[in-house]
């Protein structure tokens, strides 16, 4: 979907169309949701500080999210997509891939099919979406960004190789900040300097995911669209207003933490051996702690406790001060009832 929640703000209330808009709150610890495409000619984008926001936009307008809202048409959209096929693999809130090889509608060409999703989307939802349509679920994804918003691309098997040797390495999946600066240092730049590298030396500089930039490189992508997920991780953090510094009140703040993760957990039925606890200094340096444990973890004192033993450990918190806390489970028994919700936008696989 195109600026999906922003979106949301914007046909609902036509006194924010046409207007810099983000999703968030707009407050000193505030962080943008999501940024409409008026504001995100200013360089405001989903992630940024909200105070950053501001100072790229003086005009910007916060609205707080609705979340039930967002939900809500994100199943009108989901049921769209099942018109046409039952594989879709959510990728987040307002992201999916959609296998419509076969398809029940027996139309022949996915590109009539995103065409008339996209119709069907916006005669429902009065909203735009952009899709993706080619043969794996790499390129579907890059095609997919390409003539945001409001977009249609395809990318066929004879066009693959010559886009991919002028396309950014920064475009291709698995290749954040860091892994670009690493490959520009090796003056990797673009998908043509990527393909002179050997596999052996991929998997040098880059691990398991070098093999996968060399697979990528050539238009190789063999991942099937999984309708199915199980939930591999679980957790709840919380950003405070005010950095903390003292012990007991990073106590305080876990065991609320501690509680939140308990209901989620509960209430999905995931229970899991590993806790790991997250910290974000006021600086945004962010370290983590983990503990496995020979047992499921099943109620808030176990959390808790296992909790509070991985923050001990951490000695600098009163010369640093803390921005954010979290904990997460991970390492799940795979038996409990543990699968994703309900998600959507959408690309495509002819």
């Amino acid at each position: 979907m195109d600026a999906f929640y922003a979106s949301i703000e914007q046909r609902d209330n036509p006194e924010y169309r046409g207007k810099p808009l983000a999703v968030g709150y707009g407050g000193k610890r505030g962080v943008v949701a999501a940024a409409s495409y008026e504001a995100r000619r200013y360089g405001v984008h989903s992630a940024m500080a909200s105070v950053v926001a501001l100072r790229k936009c003086p005009s910007l307008i916060f609205v707080l999210p609705r979340f039930d809202v967002y939900k809500t048409v994100s199943a009108q959209i989901m049921n769209i997509f099942r018109e046409y096929t039952s594989k879709v693999e959510p990728l987040s809130l307002d992201e999916a891939f959609l296998d419509v090889t076969e398809n029940e509608k027996h139309i022949k060409s996915a590109t009539l099919i995103a065409q008339e999703i996209k119709q069907k989307i916006f005669h429902q939802t009065r909203l735009t979406a952009s899709a993706g349509v080619s043969y794996n679920k790499f390129l579907a994804k890059i095609a997919s960004d390409l003539q945001k918003p409001n977009g249609l691309s395809v990318i066929t098997p004879d066009q693959a190789e010559l886009f991919l040797e002028n396309l950014e390495v920064e475009k291709f999946f698995g290749v954040g900040k860091v892994t670009a600066q690493r490959m520009h240092q090796l003056n990797i730049r673009t998908g043509g300097d990527l393909k002179k590298f050997s596999e052996y030396d991929l998997a040098h500089h880059f691990g398991k995911s070098g093999l996968m930039y060399y697979n990528f490189v050539r238009g190789i992508d063999d991942r099937e669209v999984e309708s199915e997920h199980v939930r591999k991780s679980l957790g709840a953090e919380e950003t405070f207003s005010d950095d903390l510094h003292e012990m007991v009140d990073l106590l305080a703040a876990l065991d609320e933490i501690a509680l939140e993760v308990n209901r989620r957990a509960e209430k999905r039925k995931f229970y899991a051996k590993t806790i790991t606890l997250k910290i974000k200094y006021s600086d945004f340096d962010i370290i983590t702690r983990s503990k496995t444990v020979g047992q499921y973890l099943r109620t808030y004192d176990q959390l808790f406790d296992l909790g509070k033993e991985l923050l001990l450990q951490v000695e600098d918190i009163d010369t640093r001060g803390v921005r954010l806390l979290g904990l997460t489970l991970k390492n799940p028994d795979i038996s409990s009832d543990a699968s994703l919700p309900v998600q959507l936008s959408f690309n495509f696989i002819e």
